[in-house]
């Protein structure tokens, strides 16, 4: 038998202590590049989503207030005539407001910070109106035709001519017209808008004056708190938040010339000067709403190369304040919708 032949030295040898050593720098070496650019992924990442959830949210909140401001003025309009242009309206016995100038869109600056108030009415028939065949201050009303309204329907109350404020009730009862006597709506206490005392509670005439059917009432107030854009239900008391992280919530008026007939959008004017109150005369001009709004990233940038200025969405000459010291570390996105306010170009001869 032939003996086994022994392991060269070459085959038995392992690591060298050297080639160990080199083996875990060189590993240590790429795991913390590897741990690096994962950081920096992730970072970008998180960036990337957060400007992204921005982005998606305040275009949806955007969507939706455009909706609701469209429908601005449902119910307020009446054969080519603008029904009130002062208005007493409660909830219970707190008086919201009375006898105070009434549009059903108005962009207000309150301590320098636009905000929008929008009012309509909630029901297809809404603006349906029947004279009234006998005066009234409010507590009931007898009408020459009948109104297609339920008990509970909310319903304005308008003079023959603007002048004296309409009056918001609601309906609690009716009392069915026949051959002899007129149909009859009550309004008596305990009805949501039926409960307030008033400064100036005028009589609402039978010579042209008339009850029109709103069904519903919603009142939205859009409004800056801070970063926070805020919805506020005027009515129904309820707030909520929409957006954060808001820099910017510019509104502004689409108006025509003024000239009669005309119905085209010529300029855009702030809530300022000459149109800082809105009233009957001016509404008439009043075509569409613009409105901007601007938002921060939540999360700061790494790489600061951005501008150090943020124009404002409206007036791009202009800038706006921020509420961080390095804007420039920070991303902004600026978004602007025109909302065309059908209900006023409708309702109005102009």
């Amino acid at each position: 038998m032939c003996a086994e032949r022994p392991l060269s030295p070459r085959r038995q040898r392992g690591f060298s202590i050297i080639e160990l050593m080199v083996g875990m720098v060189v590993a240590l070496i790429v795991g913390i590049a590897a741990s690096s650019s994962a950081i920096v992924f992730t970072a970008s990442q998180r960036q990337g989503m957060g400007v992204g959830g921005v982005a998606v949210n305040v275009t949806t909140v955007l969507a939706a207030l455009k909706n609701d401001a469209a429908s601005a003025g449902l119910g307020f309009f009446g054969e080519g005539v603008y029904l009130c242009d002062k208005i007493n309206i409660s909830k219970g016995v707190t008086v919201l407001s009375d006898g105070a100038a009434f549009v059903p869109v108005r962009i207000s600056r309150v301590a320098g910070l636009d905000r929008l108030d929008v009012i309509q009415a909630s029901r297809v028939q809404a603006g349906a109106s029947a004279r009234l065949q006998m005066p009234t201050t409010g507590a009931d009303a007898a009408l020459v035709s009948n109104l297609p309204g339920n008990v509970g329907d909310a319903v304005v109350l308008s003079p023959a001519a603007p002048g004296d404020p309409c009056l918001l009730r609601n309906i609690t009862g009716i009392t069915a017209a026949t051959s002899d006597d007129p149909q009859k709506l009550a309004f008596a206490a305990g009805g949501t808008f039926n409960d307030g005392g008033f400064a100036t509670n005028p009589t609402f005439s039978a010579a042209g004056g008339s009850v029109t059917l709103l069904g519903g009432v919603g009142w939205s107030r859009y409004r800056l708190n801070g970063t926070d854009l805020v919805l506020d239900r005027v009515l129904d008391g309820g707030s909520a938040v929409l957006a954060r992280n808001v820099m910017a919530f510019r509104l502004q008026y689409g108006v025509s010339t003024g000239v009669a007939g005309s119905k085209t959008l010529q300029n855009w004017v702030d809530a300022t000067g000459a149109w800082a109150t809105v009233d009957s005369t001016t509404i008439a001009r009043v075509r569409a709403v613009r409105i901007g709004v601007v938002t921060r990233s939540p999360q700061r940038d790494k790489d600061c190369t951005g501008p150090t200025t943020v124009a404002d969405p409206l007036e791009p000459a202009n800038t706006i304040a921020v509420d961080v010291a390095d804007p420039q570390c920070y991303r902004f996105r600026s978004v602007t919708v025109v909302v065309p306010l059908r209900n006023l170009v409708l309702g109005i001869k102009a």
